[in-house]
């Protein structure tokens, strides 16, 4: 009986060893912390399932949100490895306050707004121009986020061609109910029905099941060109798996997943 439980003794002991020593030579679990803005969401999150196939060891975490509310959280210090903006400005933000290298950032694709409806149109909208008629409710995003921008600069155009009127842009801004902290707020509350339209991303319906909305296309000179910028953070505790990101975002196959998107290539 003693010479069985030294015997077993002994294995247990030798099991031991090897999980330890397996252990030692297991490669360290590592966490890429990714700041992009909310419209990439699908499209990174494919992106990041191909990166964690290259790369076993390393986890990445993504934090999605209107591209100014990441880089107040980056001017304020909040530990990133990249950032992938939906608009220049706030790229140049981040920059002014030294968190990405001026030469760091490269352009990685492009987008273009529409104006969705619920699928019953409950308001009757059959044209951009009948956003301004009396009593549409109208969600956008906030001015202070890209998505919010690119849908003034739309408004604005508009308001100079002789289709829309002076008063159109007087008009939409009178029906404006809400400006939402992101695109995705807006496409989720004309989704509920709580708004007539709003002005989203192309990228932002695809994937939708078609009966769920209607879309009116936005004419090309009236569609400001939309572009999307990213840039290794340049205080990352990890560089290189910060560049090799970028690089796989920028990569054939990373460009593959954003044009199923719906995303236009970067000029």
């Amino acid at each position: 009986m003693y010479c069985i439980r030294q015997l077993l003794a002994l294995v247990l002991v030798g099991c031991s060893c090897a999980c330890m020593s397996s252990d030692a030579f297991s490669p360290e679990s590592k966490t890429l912390s990714v700041f992009a803005a909310a419209s990439l969401a699908e499209a990174f999150n494919q992106i990041g399932e191909l990166f964690q196939e290259q790369h076993p060891e390393v986890k990445v975490s993504f934090n999605f949100a209107g591209s100014q509310q990441l880089a107040q959280q980056l001017a304020q210090g909040a530990p990133a490895d990249v950032f992938a903006s939906a608009n220049e400005k706030q790229m140049l933000a981040v920059i002014t306050e030294g968190r990405v290298e001026s030469s760091g950032y490269r352009q990685f694709a492009g987008n273009r707004l529409v104006v969705i409806l619920p699928a019953d149109n409950p308001a009757g909208i059959s044209s951009l121009s009948d956003l301004a008629n009396m009593g549409i409710r109208l969600v956008l995003a906030d001015q202070s986020v890209p998505a919010g921008q690119y849908a003034q600069d739309f408004i604005a155009l508009a308001a100079q061609d002789p289709g829309y009127g002076p008063g159109f842009q007087a008009g939409v801004t009178r029906n404006t109910a809400s400006y939402e902290e992101n695109v995705r707020a807006v496409l989720s509350k004309v989704l509920l029905g709580e708004a007539d339209a709003g002005i989203v991303y192309r990228t932002d319906i695809v994937g939708l099941d078609p009966g769920q909305l209607r879309v009116l296309e936005i004419p090309p000179q009236l569609n400001q060109p939309v572009a999307y910028f990213i840039a290794p953070i340049a205080d990352s505790s990890q560089p290189e798996l910060s560049q090799d990101f970028v690089a796989a975002v920028l990569s054939p196959a990373g460009q593959e997943i954003l044009s199923r998107f719906g995303f236009l290539p970067a000029p």
